[in-house]
């Protein structure tokens, strides 16, 4: 069975001070803390392309596996829409080579953004299964600050920079169980880069994770006839401190179930959820985890982890 065995991650050491930047928006403290979840944001060095952050999250997985050889790698797929240059070549190759993985490894990109952590397990799950691989490393890095404008208050103070390398093989800590995904491109100009920038419609954005995506998860729960109730944790991407607060109220009594940590970094796309599982998810405590991402496209994905029973 394939699914989850390791998760590294790799948070560049640049940091902005959010708050000193909120004021320069007439904004404090308290709405720093509250409303966007993190004090300081992270961002790479000028210097560093998507791929070397891709390069430094997969190192550390290594250093984390001692038994995970770079020859023992077969695929290596990388989820980002903020690729090395111009975006041509695939910033996987790019990766593959710094890397020094063997060229026998299959290497591609998933083009998705807050919920392509998600998709990219299972579409890895699935070409793996096809292709009858071992081992392989899905990598999410999606570095916004090289589409950042930082007169723009909507999107400044919330996106930082960083990566996530996963070893997904036989005899998983997490088995991959029921998911659903979707996508409404009618919302593709909520989230959008437009002349070299990001732009976001934070408003339109809030209301469609808070509205949409608590019945999207129990769809998945459905599929197993479970509840929320049967649930042990909740990881949704860390849009903003007030995204996944919201979602967590509505949620009631099973609202303490939702693991809200950015990390000091901010919201850093593909990565939240990733680096969300890292920090809390390999432990004896937790038999299952949801998990939920969504954002750009407007996309979603959502899915059940299961803890297999040895």
């Amino acid at each position: 069975m394939i699914g989850i065995r390791s998760i590294a991650s790799y948070i560049p050491e640049g940091r902005i001070d959010n708050i000193a930047q909120a004021q320069s928006f007439d904004r404090d403290a308290e709405f720093v803390q509250t409303k966007l979840g993190t004090t300081t944001l992270s961002v790479k060095d000028d210097a560093q392309e998507t791929s070397d952050l891709c390069v430094r999250a997969v190192q550390n997985l290594l250093a984390k596996n001692p038994e995970l050889k770079l020859e023992d790698v077969q695929a290596l797929v990388v989820v980002t829409q903020n690729g090395d240059a111009e975006g041509l070549p695939h910033t996987s190759a790019i990766a593959q080579h710094k890397l020094g993985l063997p060229t026998h490894a299959a290497c591609f990109d998933v083009s998705l953004g807050c919920s392509g952590y998600v998709y990219g397990l299972y579409v890895l799950k699935g070409f793996m299964q096809a292709a009858g691989l071992k081992n392989a490393i899905l990598v999410t890095a999606d570095p916004y600050s090289k589409i950042m404008d930082r007169t723009d208050r909507m999107t400044t103070l919330l996106f930082g920079d960083a990566a996530t390398a996963t070893w997904m093989g036989d005899d998983p800590i997490w088995e991959l169980g029921p998911a659903r995904f979707g996508g409404d491109g009618g919302g593709a100009e909520y989230l959008v880069v437009k002349d070299g920038h990001f732009h976001m419609n934070g408003r339109q954005v809030f209301n469609f994770a808070s509205l949409k995506i608590i019945p999207h998860m129990q769809e998945v729960l459905d599929e197993l006839s479970m509840s929320m109730d049967d649930v042990d944790a909740i990881c949704l991407h860390q849009g903003s401190g007030a995204i996944v607060d919201a979602i967590a109220k509505r949620l009631g009594d099973n609202g303490s179930k939702v693991i809200k940590d950015m990390f000091g970094a901010g919201n850093t796309v593909s990565s939240s959820i990733p680096m969300l599982l890292e920090h809390y998810a390999f432990n004896d405590e937790w038999r299952n985890a949801l998990l939920s991402g969504f954002g750009v496209g407007l996309s979603w994905g959502s899915a059940l982890l299961v803890r297999p029973q040895r």
